[in-house]
């Protein structure tokens, strides 16, 4: 029986810190996982970044309700749900995330959380576990499912290795030549056509 672990950010909706750094003008929040490989570092700088300008966690979600998923992933996400199991496994925060998995459907979200103060600062964060991705694949196929990934980023690599089968969708050019043992996707279309195939 096949399950399907997919990444959230780049692959269905943008990138939530790139539009926060939009918004804000504060061009350091521009950097993902698809740029710092450790998660840690990344989270830690982001942190740094917002406490250092002020900035709360409703300034974030104001953010966050401007935003819409990319083009056509809601209809490829509705077609992929009508062939098999989905989770949403992402390293971002249910702080974050309740307005955009609204407008996917409510699809099942593995992710992590945010320590906030009364006054709305963002202390902190609080993972799951770590190597979720990777140990989220391990546990389903644990349970007999055979497990089929894709993400975009260097945080999603482990869960991809992990997998029974992993594919890259729409990642940047220094992930394709890390790792070229993954087919890669650039629409929604292709990525259709080799899950089709896994499907078969």
């Amino acid at each position: 029986m096949d399950i399907v672990c997919s990444d959230l950010e780049g692959v269905f909706v943008p990138e939530i810190w790139i539009n926060v750094a939009e918004k804000t003008g504060i061009k350091e929040l521009r950097l993902t996982t698809r740029d710092i490989s450790d998660y840690d570092v990344l989270m830690k700088k982001r942190l740094s970044i917002l406490d250092e300008h002020g900035l709360k966690i409703n300034d974030i979600t104001d953010v966050i309700a401007t935003m819409a998923p990319l083009d056509g992933a809601v209809e490829f996400l509705d077609w992929l749900r009508s062939k098999t199991q989905v989770i949403v496994v992402s390293d971002t925060f249910v702080q974050f995330a309740g307005p955009l998995m609204e407008k996917l459907g409510r699809p099942t979200l593995f992710c992590h959380s945010l320590s906030i103060d009364p006054d709305g600062k963002i202390t902190g964060y609080n993972l799951r576990q770590q190597d979720a991705k990777k140990k989220t694949a391990a546990a389903l196929k644990s349970l007999n499912y055979r497990v089929i990934a894709f993400g975009d980023s260097y945080n999603d690599i482990a869960m991809l290795k992990e997998a029974d089968k992993g594919m890259l969708f729409r990642p940047p050019d220094n992930v394709i030549e890390e790792f070229p043992q993954f087919p890669v996707a650039t629409d929604y279309g292709a990525l259709k056509v080799i899950l089709e195939k896994e499907f078969s």
